[in-house]
């Protein structure tokens, strides 16, 4: 196991919190949930966005973590997760604009997108 850094440890959250939100709790309410909605799928429609696109975001989502994670023994995975999971918060981000969602909605997004920009900057 590699030594602990920040690095390390920001692969690891980022990583077990996208597989937290993803694959444990999408079905869950939460006050971070875009518009109205009480689940990803429902926030995604709040953001008036197409079925397909739940389906592809959370593929990406999902591969990000997995990326994330296995990057601690395949450091050529890290780069690319990281980079896509920036794109993807940033995507975030613009949705809760568009809904005109409280700035404290916006906060998971907003970290995540900081931790992940941290983690490149980093490993550049």
């Amino acid at each position: 196991m590699p030594d602990l850094n920040l690095p390390l440890l920001l692969q690891v959250v980022l990583g077990l919190g996208l597989l937290n939100v993803w694959l444990l709790r999408a079905g869950s309410a939460t006050g971070y949930r875009g518009g109205d909605s009480t689940s990803l799928r429902q926030e995604f429609t709040a953001y008036g966005l197409p079925t397909w696109f739940f389906f592809l975001v959370g593929g990406l989502k999902i591969g990000c973590a997995v990326g994330l994670i296995a990057g601690i023994w395949l450091p050529e995975l890290l780069m690319p997760a990281a980079s896509v999971l920036v794109l993807l918060m940033l995507g975030a981000l613009a949705m809760h604009v568009k809904v005109n969602d409280p700035p404290i909605k916006s906060l998971p997004a907003a970290l995540m997108l900081a931790m992940s920009g941290t983690l490149l900057s980093l490993t550049l």
